[in-house]
């Protein structure tokens, strides 16, 4: 039994990758992308439980996916998690600002990234 739906957005393999294993691990279906574009393609469409988002991709960036999903009613119900190096105050200000429910900067504890899917999807 899956736990939910879970899409990734990383242009980074290998933090693409290690989100995905570890997301897996804990009972998520999961769908991994690598760039905005397709980001907001597959949330459109798969309308997951929840996204998690780098800020910095190509194509779009997290925080514009993010301002779409915001703007489109039928996704209302989705979470965002940005996922991002950027960790000066201002950007998690912005981060918040559009709209995010959570914020994690990299490097990351895989487990708390874990745990915080866990508590925004409303499992135990």
């Amino acid at each position: 039994m899956t736990q939910g739906m879970v899409l990734v957005a990383d242009d980074d393999v290998d933090i693409k990758d290690l989100v995905t294993f570890k997301l897996e691990n804990a009972g998520y279906s999961v769908v991994a992308v690598s760039d905005g574009d397709e980001a907001l393609r597959q949330v459109r469409e798969l309308q997951p439980d929840l996204a998690v988002l780098d800020v910095m991709m190509p194509g779009l960036s997290g925080l514009d996916v993010l301002r779409e999903i915001r703007t489109d009613e039928g996704l209302a119900g989705t979470k965002v998690i940005l996922l991002t190096a950027r960790a000066r105050d201002v950007d998690v200000d912005a981060g918040f600002s559009t709209g995010a429910d959570d914020y994690l900067t990299k490097p990351f504890s895989p487990r708390e990234l874990v745990h915080r899917v866990g508590a925004l999807i409303g499992r135990g």
